[in-house]
């Protein structure tokens, strides 16, 4: 078995997944409804009114909330590999998170003391 033959399931699903996206999105933009108006254009989530300003800046703490989502996230996904390998990698692999980790959790200390965390 060739390596290039152990990588064959993952390209067959990346291939398979951008059809079906590619598919899908097509398929909303015909058929979907293409309704506008008054109601549509109302804020939904944002909160921020369209009244003609689309070149106001937001506020420093959407960016910083912003980030530390980031941060977070990127964390999940490198112990997910550490996760799925804890067993075979020993004391080596639980120490080399546990410094990881270590220094997140102070990353987040920061940001608490900052009151980056804080929502006003």
């Amino acid at each position: 078995m060739t390596i290039a033959s152990g990588y064959l399931p993952i390209l067959i699903m990346i291939v398979l997944g951008v059809i079906l996206v590619g598919a899908f999105s097509c398929i909303g933009l015909f058929l979907g409804p293409k309704l506008r108006g008054e109601t549509k254009m109302t804020p939904f989530e944002s909160g921020f009114l369209r009244d003609g300003m689309e070149g106001h800046r937001y506020d420093v703490k959407f960016y910083m909330t912003a980030l530390v989502f980031l941060i977070f996230d990127v964390e999940v996904v490198f112990l997910y590999p550490w996760a799925v390998q804890v067993r075979e990698l020993g004391w080596f692999g639980f120490v080399a998170a546990s410094v990881f980790l270590g220094i997140l959790v102070l990353g987040l200390a920061y940001d608490w003391k900052k009151g980056a965390l804080e929502w006003e």
